[in-house]
């Protein structure tokens, strides 16, 4: 059975139920998933990475700065744990990062220094497609009970679904279109970060916080927000939320 207390994973697939509506804010939705699965568990951050229409991974959310970092060495080192579970489809549990040299030679050093221990990937599918894969970083070996592992793949496949549901892939090309749209925007909400950081003298992970809360305060996209923002720093996006 589950450590996760019902209460808790009921709040969580109501949140999600919720955002898979018409319109939804795509990568909204895939940082609410990204901190869920940080909250559900005994981990310390998380990323997540889809596959653009080249088939290449591209790093769309993360619960904070250290772990985006180090889902973009994954991809410019082309190893670790989010690449292997998008390869082959199957999750990567419980890796110790600092006996993983022989696994991922360049990456499970960089993430021990980051001060991870573990390392965890479940891959983004449904039945024999595979979209990309979410990965959690944990400060222990052996934290996490195989069925709270269960329930992380469940919010993947969760995930998964909420992206090829009906009206984002009623045409073939269109999740294509809408994952380019979404690394667009991933983009823009990056430079917005560093605007916010630099003119509110804050950290990136609090001027991503800021940035999160005046787009959901003002019922906008994060991009359209970011756009915003990255245009005019002194728009009341940045100083009103």
């Amino acid at each position: 059975m589950t450590t996760i207390p019902a209460e808790r994973l009921a709040e969580v697939l109501v949140e999600v139920a919720d955002t898979l509506v018409e319109e939804f804010d795509l990568v909204e939705f895939l940082h609410m998933v990204a901190r869920h699965a940080t909250s559900l568990v005994d981990v310390s951050a998380a990323g997540l990475m889809l596959a653009a229409g080249d088939g290449q991974l591209q790093v769309m959310a993360a619960s904070d700065e250290t772990a985006s970092l180090l889902e973009l060495f994954q991809i410019q080192a082309q190893q670790g744990p989010c690449l292997d579970a998008y390869r082959t489809g199957s999750q990567v549990q419980n890796v110790d990062l600092t006996t993983a040299s022989s696994i991922w030679p360049l990456f499970a050093p960089r993430a021990a220094e980051a001060g991870y221990r573990s390392v965890y990937a479940f891959p983004l599918r449904l039945r024999t497609e595979v979209l990309g894969a979410l990965n959690l970083f944990g400060d222990r070996v052996g934290t996490v009970p195989d069925s709270d592992l269960q329930v992380v793949q469940a919010l993947a496949d969760v995930a998964t679904i909420g992206l090829l549901q009906e009206r984002t892939i009623r045409r073939g090309e269109v999740l294509t279109e809408q994952l380019q749209a979404a690394l667009n925007s991933r983009i823009v909400i990056e430079q917005a970060k560093g605007v916010l950081s630099q003119y509110r003298g804050v950290s990136i992970d609090e001027a991503f916080n800021l940035l999160r809360t005046h787009a959901r305060h003002h019922h906008l996209r994060l991009g359209d927000a970011a756009l915003a923002i990255v245009r005019d720093p002194t728009t009341l996006g940045v100083t009103g939320s």
